[in-house]
């Protein structure tokens, strides 16, 4: 697929999406870049703000299968791979996939489950398959993650640990609607859920050929020395314990040519690595805490880091 024809594909999933979402237009387009980079999102927010409505749509849109999972203390790790039970008709043992295997998954509240089940997750969204009792069984393309957590109720949950928040390409804050918008939504949801009246805008598998396409989103040399300085001052700051690793660098260049895409450009240009650096970076970071209510001290860091990197002046197309 050519770059203007992903073009036409990300407006008619934008277009389908805002259907039913009202506003969170850069929610949707960063949810975008994951979905085409093959990345997974950890969205964070109180209850109520939409997140569950608007991976449900984004499925919907691109008419790809969709499970949900409420995560919780006594979930087992079977519970998301499946298990292989006793067929007494076969004579034999067959496998009963579990709900990871699906286009999107949506890992609700995945926080209040225990280490071992969460840590079942990371072979799926870092090799797209499961592994269970010496066989190995690949996931469907896509496959996305999106997982959910509040990040102001700390009773009865397991703080992901670092490895795991590594496996997330994003993460994103929903945010309360500002007034228009909470009117909006009041009108548009007053008789009937649009969600039950939208139809899939594209097929899965113009997503996948989407993808292959990002290959030709182009990053000059001094783009790329750019998200190199700002990677670099994360590991040399004062108030960074653990900087970021090649992983990390890597999610941001794919996540910057996603971008890219979604804007109608078939280049990187230094401001999407600078809108794209809290989202990509901050929750890879370990910092110092100043204050025990200081709860995005990850976020305020990179600021400071991306805002002490010069930016190249040179033409970067």
């Amino acid at each position: 697929m050519e770059v203007v024809d992903v073009f036409d594909t990300v407006q008619r999933i934008r277009n389908n999406v805002h259907h039913v979402i009202v506003g969170k237009e850069e929610v949707v387009d960063l949810l975008l870049v994951a979905l085409f980079t093959g990345g997974h999102v950890l969205l964070e927010d109180v209850p109520g703000t939409g997140k569950t409505l608007i991976a449900k749509t984004l499925a919907k849109s691109i008419q790809a299968t969709f499970r949900r999972v409420q995560f919780t203390p006594d979930l087992l790790p079977s519970d998301l791979s499946g298990i292989h039970f006793y067929n007494q008709k076969q004579g034999e043992f067959e496998f009963r996939r579990g709900p990871v295997f699906t286009n999107i998954l949506l890992a609700d509240e995945l926080n209040r489950a225990t280490p071992r089940t969460q840590s079942s997750l990371l072979e799926a969204m870092e090799e797209r398959q499961v592994s269970l009792d010496g066989e190995t069984y690949p996931l469907a393309a896509p496959f996305m993650v999106i997982a959910t957590q509040n990040p102001i109720e700390n009773q009865g949950t397991y703080p992901l640990p670092e490895a795991q928040l590594d496996r997330f390409m994003l993460r994103i804050r929903m945010g309360y609607p500002n007034h228009e918008e909470g009117l909006r939504i009041l009108k548009r949801f007053q008789s009937e859920n649009p969600f039950l009246q939208i139809s899939p805008a594209v097929e899965a598998k113009e997503v996948v050929e989407a993808a292959i396409s990002l290959s030709q989103i182009r990053v000059s040399e001094d783009v790329l020395d750019y998200l190199l300085q700002v990677v670099e001052a994360t590991r040399n700051h004062p108030d960074v314990v653990l900087g970021i690793s090649p992983r990390g660098s890597q999610a941001l260049l794919r996540a910057s040519q996603a971008y890219a895409m979604l804007q109608q450009r078939d280049y990187v240009i230094p401001e999407d690595i600078k809108g794209l650096a809290d989202p990509v970076l901050s929750h890879r970071l370990i910092v110092r805490q100043r204050s025990i209510s200081d709860r995005d001290d990850g976020g305020r860091v990179l600021a400071e880091i991306v805002n002490g990197v010069p930016v190249p002046t040179e033409d970067v197309v």
